[in-house]
């Protein structure tokens, strides 16, 4: 009788400990990372901004001749729920079934791309063409909106010089230091010439991306300038045998890839020098290369002794956009290029990628086929 209460005991305590231990478990679960709900994913300001050039990249390559895209990057790290936007303007085609299959062309390659990062579609309200938004995790991540424009006798009104053949290229060079400066003009959906330095830390990166989105890239080439300037640990210099050209010329364009043009960094002595100047040009032949003078001196002779040695090349026709790197004052220097070009027929402009000049040319540029001009690539203007 007395020997079997242990074992009550036992019991007891045992059914008390295994009670214990599913508590334990029970409130641990809750504490095991595995368990909690995963957060949506979310697209950053910056992965955002990336998808809307993206998308007016594709847009660009499908869309039909005389289509104009506008983006705007909207969100931002106090916005980051502010959709990126796309203004698509086909010019009017010639019936309303055509117009339509442009649309769907269009709609259908968007599609595309986002359903490749993960967007589902939703359609949307807007009066005339065709809206809609693309969403992450539910989250409307960029607005589209694809409408027609004025019609072709319209258009060509109000661009009959443009269709005449004036034609602007702006260069934006020394770039290859600074990533964000890149990003800014990446950020300008036209038909620029981006002139890349060599041997800077983001220089390859740079230009094999502005290559992937349809800018042209060239190399900026170091040549000495006048003594009052710094100069570059290596550059192209008077004296320098022609051996030592090719070597230089063909070590910056590892560094550039997708290099199809050069144009002159400071150079006001080199390319005053007859010399170099015919050791460089057939250095650039031989790589297929064209030739822009920066004309950073009254006397250059580089572009004559490019048109002498066979090498497609033009000129600096416009002063420069930003010796002073004010908003206003950069305005003022595109609209003296845009005249250069109505005047002449065709003009070169180069400017930098200082904030104030990326701000002109924000402001800008939506407006130069209305004033009769076409922005053309600096290969579309060597001779």
């Amino acid at each position: 009788m007395h020997s079997a209460r242990p074992c009550v005991k036992r019991s007891f305590a045992s059914s008390q400990a295994l009670r214990v231990a599913l508590l334990l478990a029970f409130f641990l679960s809750f504490l095991v990372p595995g368990c909690k709900k995963s957060q949506p994913e979310r697209l950053t300001p910056t992965k955002t901004h990336a998808i809307t050039r993206e998308l007016a990249n594709t847009a660009r390559s499908v869309a039909p001749a005389g289509t104009q895209i506008q983006i705007g990057l909207q969100a931002s790290e106090k916005n980051p729920e502010t959709p990126d936007s796309l203004d698509i303007t086909l010019a009017r085609a010639e019936s309303d079934s055509a117009a339509k299959s442009d649309t769907a062309k269009i709609q259908r390659a968007l599609t595309t791309v986002a359903t490749r990062h993960g967007l589902t579609e939703e359609p949307a309200e807007g009066a005339g063409g065709t809206s809609f938004f693309f969403l992450k995790s539910g989250i409307r991540s960029h607005s589209i909106k694809i409408h027609l424009g004025t019609s072709v006798a319209e258009q060509s009104q109000t661009s009959s010089a443009a269709q005449s053949g004036a034609r602007l290229a702006i260069i934006l060079d020394d770039l290859g230091n600074d990533r964000h400066a890149a990003d800014a003009v990446f950020e300008l959906p036209y038909p620029l010439t981006i002139s890349v330095l060599p041997n800077h830390e983001y220089s390859q990166e740079i230009a094999r991306e502005a290559e992937r989105r349809g800018y042209q890239v060239m190399l900026y080439l170091s040549m000495q300038a006048v003594t009052t300037e710094k100069p570059e640990a290596q550059e192209l210099r008077p004296g320098m045998p022609a051996s030592e050209v090719s070597k230089l010329v063909h070590q910056f364009l590892r560094d550039t890839p997708g290099a199809v043009g050069v144009n002159n960094h400071q150079g006001s002595e080199a390319t005053s020098d007859p010399a170099l100047m015919r050791e460089l040009m057939p250095v650039l032949r031989e790589h297929h290369l064209f030739y822009i003078d920066s004309r950073t001196t009254a006397a250059t002779v580089a572009y004559e002794t490019a048109q002498s040695s066979r090498v497609p090349s033009a000129f600096r026709n416009v002063p420069f956009l930003d010796d002073v790197a004010e908003v206003g004052a950069v305005r003022k220097q595109l609209e003296l290029a845009l005249r250069g070009a109505r005047e002449k027929g065709e003009a070169v402009a180069i400017g930098h990628p200082h904030p104030a000049t990326m701000e002109a040319l924000r402001e800008v540029l939506p407006n130069v086929q209305s004033e009769g001009v076409r922005l053309a690539l600096a290969s579309e203007l060597v001779h």
